[in-house]
């Protein structure tokens, strides 16, 4: 897997699967789905060290301030 949005898709794809086979993963699956969330977990932990991620509160509908 390249970047992100594969590694999210793949995991998507899975979830689906999933909901498909009664809630069911083949051990095969499972092991896929595993490796996935773990790329996952590594591209976001990543973003936190890189100060990607805004992790303060939200500024929805409030406006700037400029002098």
């Amino acid at each position: 897997m390249n970047n992100s949005a594969q590694v999210l898709r793949a995991l998507q794809a899975l979830k689906k699967l999933w909901r498909e086979q009664n809630f069911m993963l083949t051990k095969e699956q499972q092991a896929r789905y595993d490796e996935l969330l773990g790329l996952r977990r590594a591209f976001v932990s990543k973003w936190y060290e890189d100060g990607l991620v805004w992790s303060g509160p939200s500024n929805v509908g409030k406006g700037t301030t400029e002098a």
